[in-house]
């Protein structure tokens, strides 16, 4: 992609998912994702409307009109994004790649953190950890994110969730909100899930391409695995050889979503081929009742 191509979808993503979390999702991030409690901040004039419980009875007493305590709530969390990279994330059979469609997810967590006051920070892993973009604040955080997902070119193509999670175990001690966004085709990660979800705060993200799941009756095709390299023929005429590659992938989906719902974790499912926004919009619903 050169430079001038790569601007352009970096202001592309900035504009539209910039406006969805001013618009949409950063009062609904707030209220998702609670901060520590809430800690004293001044005392103030009682006004109609004001809660009796927290009148201040000392300060009331010395200035002889009723006064509060006003309280803000303490956040000061930190928002980490662990993005997969491995090679089954190059997959696309329609406009949009996986890059693009994670770019701008990404880009809606992250905005909807910094306008929060929260960090971000994101890990790209593949079978190993491929690139770290340390916790910030601010707009440039977020043009980096956007640039580093669609630029990064993993040096290995496999995937380890394992891995990626044991790695943020130890990268972040603290209790933080983790989205894990990958296509989990990789097997034996719920123990490290079992642990990430008894202190922090993780949510599942499993995109894929329609493509992924449904095989069109092409006749046969040459196909190799994005991850293994390892290299077949697909007669698509079978319908037997449809149906086995569908059930492939619709297991792998249970997989997922047993496991996070096992250890308490939420879990969302996105098709590159629709919007993100009305699942990030079902998702924050249902954490918020």
């Amino acid at each position: 992609m050169d430079p001038t191509e790569l601007y352009k979808k970096i202001h592309k993503i900035e504009l539209k998912t910039k406006s969805l979390s001013h618009e949409w999702f950063s009062g609904q991030y707030h209220s998702a994702f609670k901060g520590r409690g809430m800690s004293f901040s001044e005392v103030r004039a009682y006004q109609y409307g004001d809660d009796v419980r927290n009148i201040d009875w000392n300060v009331t007493a010395r200035m002889n009109t009723p006064h509060i305590k006003v309280y803000e709530e303490e956040r000061e969390l930190n928002l980490t994004i662990l993005v997969d990279v491995s090679g089954s994330s190059m997959f696309n059979t329609g406009s949009l790649s996986k890059k693009e469609f994670i770019a701008s997810l990404t880009a809606t967590l992250a905005f909807s953190a910094v306008e929060n006051n929260d960090s971000v920070g994101v890990i790209f892993f593949s079978d190993k950890i491929e690139s770290v973009i340390p916790y910030g604040k601010s707009h440039k955080q977020v043009m980096r994110i956007i640039k580093e997902v669609l630029t990064l070119q993993p040096s290995s193509k496999g995937s380890d969730i394992n891995k990626a999670l044991e790695y943020y175990l130890q990268y972040r001690k603290q209790r933080s909100v983790c989205f894990l966004i990958s296509d989990f085709r990789c097997k034996d990660y719920e123990r490290s899930v079992r642990v990430t979800s008894s202190k922090h705060d993780l949510i599942g993200m499993q995109i894929f391409d329609q493509g992924e799941r449904e095989i069109p009756d092409i006749g046969l095709i040459p196909a190799s695995d994005p991850e293994t390299g390892e290299f077949i023929w697909l007669d698509t005429s079978d319908s037997h050889v449809r149906s086995q590659y569908r059930n492939s992938f619709d297991q792998q989906t249970n997989r997922f979503k047993e496991v996070f719902k096992k250890y308490g974790s939420d879990f969302i499912q996105m098709n590159t081929k629709e919007s993100y926004v009305k699942s990030l919009v079902k998702f924050f619903q249902s954490r918020n009742v």
